[in-house]
């Protein structure tokens, strides 16, 4: 078997007497397209800051790639992979999406002192760095400030900016939150086409977005894992919709519906 690229085991975090994540053991592997769904306060986002070391477990370990990262800060897993996009705004909105970007590929290639030179003093951070807006369709917009764009491209700029960290692991949270309907579907095809080798955890709310990203699903609630399964095993979970209320319940159970469908 191979290594997982993100685990955890026996993971626990408490607040006071409130214990938020009990006993998580999660396994992220190569060119996951995995997504972590929920009600409000299922412990989602706790888990998330243990993943990337803004919390510090209160018993259990957190690995990447085997490598035991429990103690290590939210930069060093950075430096090794691991990164979070839409949560963190590190868009500078005064500068350009070529700027934006090229900041981001300097300080993963050791270049950021070269940041105050001409711009043309590391050509490779800017081929590097046009290239990923190429991928993503952000070419056009190379030269404009962040602050002009509208919101659902501004959320692809800071896509880029976690591409150009080069990460192994790349942790969604909530990516179409607040775009337009209009403009979801930049985002969503975005991620669809992001290289099969980067492992990719969504935490996401909307079901819509769920079922069409997900190759598989991890559902939290009250800080432990209820089920974990492809898409039609989750679709298929009775308890999955029992812990939903409202239109959340409606889509897991329209999806439930065409899961069965012939």
């Amino acid at each position: 078997m191979t290594t997982p690229l993100l685990e955890t085991r026996d993971l626990c975090r408490s607040f006071g007497a409130l214990a938020a994540v009990r006993d998580i053991s999660f396994k992220l592997e190569q060119g996951a397209r995995h997504a972590l769904i929920g009600p409000n306060g299922a412990g989602k986002t706790t888990f998330i800051n243990l993943l990337t070391g803004v919390l510090k477990p209160s018993q259990g370990q957190v690995l990447l790639g085997g490598r035991d990262v429990t103690a290590l800060s939210q930069a060093g897993r950075v430096k090794l992979g691991i990164d979070r996009a839409f949560q963190i705004n590190r868009r500078f909105r005064g500068l350009s999406v070529l700027e934006n970007v090229y900041i981001a590929v300097a300080e993963r290639l050791g270049a950021a002192p070269a940041m105050l030179r001409p711009t043309g003093s590391r050509t490779d951070v800017i081929a590097e760095s046009i290239r990923l807006l190429e991928m993503l369709k952000l070419a056009d917009d190379a030269d404009h400030r962040v602050s002009e764009l509208p919101y659902g491209r501004q959320r692809l700029v800071e896509l880029a900016i976690a591409l150009g960290l080069n990460p192994g692991v790349l942790l969604l949270d909530e990516p179409a939150a607040g775009v337009p309907s209009a403009e979801s579907h930049i985002i969503l095809d975005a991620i669809a086409a992001l290289p099969e080798e980067i492992g990719v955890l969504i935490i996401e709310h909307d079901m819509d977005v769920v079922f069409r990203f997900a190759r598989r699903i991890t559902v939290m609630v009250e800080g432990v894992i209820l089920t974990e399964g492809t898409p039609a095993e989750i679709a298929a979970d009775e308890r999955v919709r029992a812990v939903y209320l409202g239109q959340e319940a409606h889509k897991v159970a329209h999806h439930m519906q065409n899961e069965a469908a012939p």
